[in-house]
């Protein structure tokens, strides 16, 4: 199925590519969370009529990204608190949910789908480095240091 994509989205295109998908894709996830719409002939013309809008909202997102990034990064580290046992076992372990719940309370916009971690959640105390995915175009990491209690 061919579409036109209304913003970006990682590894598909940018704003305004017509780009082929699967038909389930589209239907079920692109189209109704207004990502992209239809390829057709009305679509594309209407699309040209509101590229400069959908640009300046796009470039307006991509500076919130930025100032975020840069608030994020004024607080250089973040302590996480909890249980452990002798040898620095945490008893359970610190999520995507923690942390962003941590950067949150420091003074961050941050949700917890923005968190990345590939190896899993933290399951020892010491210091770790977390990826951020603010935006396709955005990224940074944040110090997480787990201590016990």
């Amino acid at each position: 199925m061919n579409i036109i994509l209304q913003e970006q989205i990682q590894n598909l295109g940018a704003l305004g590519d017509k780009v082929s998908v699967k038909a389930g894709f589209a239907r079920n996830f692109l189209i109704p969370k207004g990502f992209a719409v239809p390829a057709t002939k009305a679509n594309l013309e209407n699309f040209e009529k509101r590229r400069a809008e959908l640009e300046k909202k796009a470039a307006e997102k991509l500076k919130v990204a930025e100032s975020r990034k840069a608030k994020i990064q004024a607080l250089e580290k973040v302590i996480i608190s909890c249980r452990a046992g002798d040898e620095g076992k945490l008893f359970g372990s610190i999520g995507t949910a923690d942390i962003a719940a941590a950067l949150v309370t420091g003074g961050c916009d941050l949700t917890k789908k923005e968190v990345q971690m590939p190896e899993g959640p933290l399951r020892n105390t010491g210091d770790f480095e977390v990826n951020l995915h603010l935006h396709p175009e955005v990224n940074t990491i944040i110090l997480v240091s787990v201590v016990a209690e």
